[in-house]
């Protein structure tokens, strides 16, 4: 490793990164001491709600080098992943369809893009002889946006995306942690540089008011969180700002004036499957137990459960224009085994008793 070329080898990653279908590629060192502070307020004030996985390895997050001991340098990748350039928000108002988040329509994203990172990390393994990693895809405590920010791939916004001048935020991160003293995409010394300027958009249109202040989000209001994270009920009075969003939510990013330069994926795996970019809440909700896991198999969608999906639909349909048909569809779960359920289907049949 000694005779090692590092700036050629630098530059080969690079190459390999965007052979192997990746957008972008940058490389930080591990010192996040400037987001620690942040990440412990947001803690301390419980933003995390049920994640207890973010305090329980908290400064792991910001060292890591403790995660993995001999890091020095760490190479973050951008991989885009949606097929639509236009940005709309009309998809929210149409009640009867569902609003699934666009990053979950199609196979999930953590096997594919960690095999491409095995992928690289044995490209470089070859060049070296053997080299001391580990692969990252949203699968440990890892602060990617910090990482990602560190190294110049973008800024955090206020709506705490990761924002890329050239690519907007529509896409997924990944790093390699590595001992190998890589050249880093910016100098220790040069600045973020931040253009969220004074809009404010993202922070305006949530629908729950989740974020508490710019760069600030609380969890337990989030809709991402409320139909993902959370498994148990959800809070009555923010079911009706949820809308029809069963899956994620879109809103802070639809919004965003960036996102005018989203680049369109050319990765096939992330097109829509089942038409989940354009499906009616009663077809999904009438999806048996056995139905969900088959055509959720390798979606994210599938880690929520049967019971949280119903859960979801049933909110949705509580918001819904009132019908006939939803009301027979949620009288018939009324008597459903689960009472996360059966809770949220009389929410919904109340919703629609109130509408006359």
């Amino acid at each position: 490793m000694n005779n090692l070329n590092i700036e050629q080898l630098t530059e080969d990653i690079h190459n390999w990164s965007s052979e192997l279908g990746f957008q972008q590629l940058t490389i930080s060192n591990v010192d996040l001491g400037e987001y620690q502070p942040l990440l412990e307020s947001w803690l301390k004030n419980d933003y995390h709600g049920d994640m207890h996985y973010m305090a329980k390895h908290g400064e792991m997050r910001s060292h890591p080098e403790q995660l993995l001991p001999g890091t020095v340098k760490i190479i973050s990748v951008r991989m885009d992943y949606s097929l639509d350039q236009k940005n709309s928000l009309e998809p929210l108002k149409n009640t009867s369809k569902a609003y699934i988040a666009r990053y979950a329509r199609g196979r999930d994203y953590h096997k594919l893009m960690r095999n491409r990172l095995q992928k690289l990390a044995n490209k470089i393994q070859t060049a070296t002889g053997s080299f001391g990693y580990r692969a990252f895809v949203d699968s440990a405590p890892v602060l990617e946006r910090a990482l990602a920010e560190k190294s110049g791939m973008g800024w955090i916004g206020k709506n705490t995306m990761l924002i890329n001048k050239k690519a907007g935020s529509w896409f997924f991160l990944g790093e390699l942690f590595t001992d190998l003293p890589l050249l880093e995409t910016l100098a220790g010394d040069e600045p973020i540089q931040k253009h969220c300027g004074s809009c404010t958009a993202c922070l305006d249109i949530c629908p729950t008011q989740a974020f508490v202040a710019a760069n600030t989000l609380d969890a337990r209001r989030c809709i991402s969180y409320l139909t993902i994270e959370l498994r148990t009920s959800i809070p009555i009075e923010l079911r009706p700002l949820m809308g029809n969003r069963i899956f994620g939510c879109d809103d802070c990013q639809l919004i965003c004036p960036w996102n005018k330069f989203t680049q369109k994926t050319g990765e096939q795996d992330f097109s829509p499957r089942h038409q989940l970019d354009d499906c009616d809440l009663l077809s999904l909700f009438d999806w048996s137990e056995a139905e969900f896991y088959q055509n959720t198999a390798g979606s994210p969608i599938r880690r929520i459960g049967y019971e949280c999906w119903l859960r979801n639909i049933a909110v949705a349909l509580g918001n819904a224009q009132k019908s006939d048909a939803i009301e027979f569809a949620l009288q018939e779960k009324q008597n459903h085994s689960s009472e996360l359920v059966r809770e949220h289907v009389q929410w919904a049949l109340l919703q629609h008793t109130q509408k006359g």
